[in-house]
């Protein structure tokens, strides 16, 4: 399963890389997808000291657990705050719809 983890970071940081190149990612939407990393960073050691430490899985020792989700949390807490900002930004600034179809002209 470990094998799995390890591969499966090869595909995120090539999303990180294209969503850093493109300029309509918003900042903190884009400071979420880091955030990751700096969960599966923390996550890892935990697990290894909870291991060492307990005897059992990052699962069962609640305060290392917990500690960890937090920066899961706080990457999904991030990713969503951007996204709704930039919809909402998008959404002011977007032209009033057409209300009335007799004021649209054919150029016909």
């Amino acid at each position: 399963m470990n094998i799995f983890f390890s591969l499966s970071l090869f595909p995120y940081l090539i999303f990180l890389y294209f969503l850093t190149r493109t300029p309509e990612t918003p900042r903190i939407a884009l400071i979420g997808f880091y955030m990751l990393l700096l969960f599966v960073g923390i996550t890892i050691p935990a697990g290894l000291y909870a291991q060492n430490a307990y005897g059992t899985s990052l699962a069962n020792v609640d305060w290392l657990h917990g500690g960890a989700e937090f920066f899961l949390s706080l990457s999904n807490i991030l990713v969503v705050w951007g996204f709704k900002q930039a919809a909402a930004s998008a959404k002011s600034s977007s032209p009033e719809p057409i209300t009335d179809p007799g004021s649209i002209t054919s150029e016909s």
